[in-house]
């Protein structure tokens, strides 16, 4: 994966999205397909899409990122068009053949704001309230909507934010699901500084090695569906 250039403040690429483009390379694109981007950082998702020519829109409610997305537009010479708004919403009219979202997906003790995430700042990117689950279960609700028939979504989350409950929710939506991929990865400053509550939780074993597991799901929207 290229690495594009991260403005500070704005989360830096790292094994979630790697994970992420990996799984876009092995996904076949027609020419000019349209794909979405959900929480795009500097864009370095968005990017490795437009480079298979597709027309992509890339989200974020930062606009940190949606400034980093577009100067890394502009280096690189790819088109995107980037735009502010909370997840899914700036797109709620449109539909897409592929959605792609490495989202906050990280359980963080006590309360943050009103939703349990933080108001602002870098870590906006990773906390997702006390379960992880604050924005996979919005983007489970409101992304099957958006996709065609034969549309997929990929997303990345750790296990810690329990897959099987996202895997339960797309299909409940109609979609064929399947973790897709798995990596497992040392912990980074964030986990190792929540590692004790984590272990408590029985998120992780008591005594185990820092490490998490990260998957990336896939959902298809059957062709013939409404």
């Amino acid at each position: 994966m290229t690495l594009p250039l991260s403005l500070p403040g704005v989360y830096a690429p790292q094994d979630d999205t790697d994970l992420l483009v990996t799984a876009l390379g092995r996904e076949p694109l027609a020419p000019r397909a349209d794909v979405l981007d959900v929480g795009t950082g500097t864009g370095a998702v968005a990017l490795a899409a437009a480079r298979r020519g597709a027309r992509v829109t890339a989200v974020d409610i930062s606009w940190r990122a949606v400034l980093n997305t577009r100067v890394n537009a502009v280096l690189t010479r790819l088109p995107l068009s980037v735009v502010r708004g909370n997840l899914l919403d700036p797109v709620a009219d449109r539909s897409f053949d592929l959605i792609l979202s490495n989202p906050p997906y990280m359980p963080v003790p006590g309360s943050r704001s009103t939703d349990g995430r933080p108001a602002r700042g870098v870590a906006r990117a990773w906390d997702a309230g006390r379960d992880g689950r604050l924005v996979l279960d919005r983007l489970c609700r409101d992304s099957p909507a958006l996709l065609r028939p034969g549309g997929v979504l990929l997303l990345v989350q750790s296990t810690l934010s329990d897959e099987e409950r996202t895997l339960a929710q797309l299909r409940a939506a109609g979609l064929r699901t399947d973790v897709v991929d798995r990596r497992r990865v040392a912990f980074g400053p964030v986990l190792r500084s929540r590692d004790d509550w984590l272990r408590g939780r029985g998120l992780l074993d008591r005594g185990g090695d820092e490490k998490e597991e990260l998957v990336i799901i896939r959902a298809e929207r059957p062709r013939g569906s409404r």
